[in-house]
């Protein structure tokens, strides 16, 4: 050979027995693939997220990453599913029976050109009234919704807040938003879970993105209503959460804090008991996430486990003046501590926290 840019990838004959792999030729990864009888090779690094397109599928002339779901034609390095992009694409060569490759690219990649998600912006506090978000998340018959004990303490909640305390508010029902579940993008890597999450970032129907930006961008303070469903929170509450771990993963792979100087506390009814253990669960979470709590986080109700007269307990906490009081009592703590962390504007951005950094990925350079 003499042309220096030429390296020899190996035997032809080896190298057709896998219709697609993932190739390092000195500082650069290639996806090579195999197919009727013809060679292709393709920059190996994804354009949306750096994914190895070379330990992806092969649909067709097309490989799938297997972050992600970006496409590409294994020959020409275009995308084909999610926007006008494309991988640089190398020439190929057979001589003697080995395979070589021209590492001179034949086309430069071309990123997509998107504008950046609107969550990707900084986060910063406008200046106005503490902002108090309420977040039902109690599943029903959206067009005939039955009357909801947690929803119900959450929207006197909610009225306190505006009225009395002066604060704005906002009202998100899970059950009215359409959103996907998670599809467990960290399971293949801590760094395939991406802030936005890739769902929000490709779905322009996903409507979680209320969510994210109430906690994240808007709300000082956010209070979570559940039913108590089979001893846990309710299975939309789970939905949420599941989604959110692209929050929390934030800080395991770049110590960077999403959630700042935010309260969060709950607000948990239901027919029969386990409310500590839910309570537990749900603080534990958003404690993860970044939140701070107020003494007292949360109130609750129920009638223990053999109250089946279901009727009854809807009754009782419609009635109950207690519960009333304890769900503005609650409001007051919260707003009164976001205040306090507003007005010492202090914070957290990073935090390091011992072992539980993202191992380094083997194989990397």
């Amino acid at each position: 050979m003499s042309e220096p840019r030429w390296h020899k990838l190996g035997s032809a004959a080896e190298l057709k027995r896998q219709s697609l792999q993932q190739l390092q030729v000195g500082s650069v990864p290639i996806a090579l693939s195999y197919a009727d009888g013809t060679f292709g090779a393709i920059l190996g690094t994804c354009l949306h997220d750096g994914g190895p397109l070379g330990e992806g599928t092969l649909e067709d002339d097309h490989i799938v990453c297997p972050w992600h779901g970006w496409t590409f034609n294994r020959l020409s390095g275009e995308e084909v599913s999610k926007t006008p992009a494309a991988v640089a694409r190398f020439i190929l060569k057979e001589e003697h029976g080995d395979l070589y490759i021209d590492m001179e690219p034949a086309t430069a990649s071309k990123p997509p050109a998107q504008a950046p998600h609107p969550l990707t912006r900084d986060i910063r506090r406008e200046p106005g009234p503490i902002r108090v978000v309420g977040l039902s998340t109690t599943v029903m018959n959206r067009q005939h919704p039955r009357f909801s004990t947690s929803e119900f303490l959450l929207e006197i909640a909610l009225s306190h807040a505006r009225d009395t305390l002066g604060a704005e508010t906002r009202l998100i029902k899970l059950n009215d938003l359409s959103f996907r579940h998670c599809e467990g993008y960290y399971s293949k890597g801590a760094d395939t879970c991406t802030w936005p999450c890739t769902i929000t970032q490709q779905d322009a129907n996903d409507e979680l993105l209320a969510v994210y930006e109430s906690l994240v961008f808007w709300g000082d303070v956010v209070l979570v209503a559940t039913p108590i469903r089979w001893g846990a929170p309710s299975s939309l509450y789970f939905k949420m959460i599941e989604r959110m771990n692209c929050i929390q993963n934030q800080i395991t792979i770049a110590n960077r804090v999403l959630i700042r100087n935010k309260v969060a506390s709950f607000i948990i009814t239901g027919g029969q008991d386990n409310i500590q253990a839910v309570a537990g669960l749900m603080m534990m979470f958003f404690g993860e996430l970044g939140f701070l709590f107020p003494q007292f986080p949360f109130i609750a109700h129920s009638r223990g486990w053999t109250a089946e007269d279901m009727e009854n307990n809807v009754a009782q906490v419609r009635e109950s003046g207690e519960l009333r009081e304890g769900a503005c009592a609650l409001t007051g703590r919260c707003v009164a501590m976001a205040a306090e962390l507003v007005r010492a504007d202090q914070p957290v951005t990073s935090t390091e926290r011992g072992g539980r950094k993202a191992h380094p990925i083997v194989g990397a350079s």
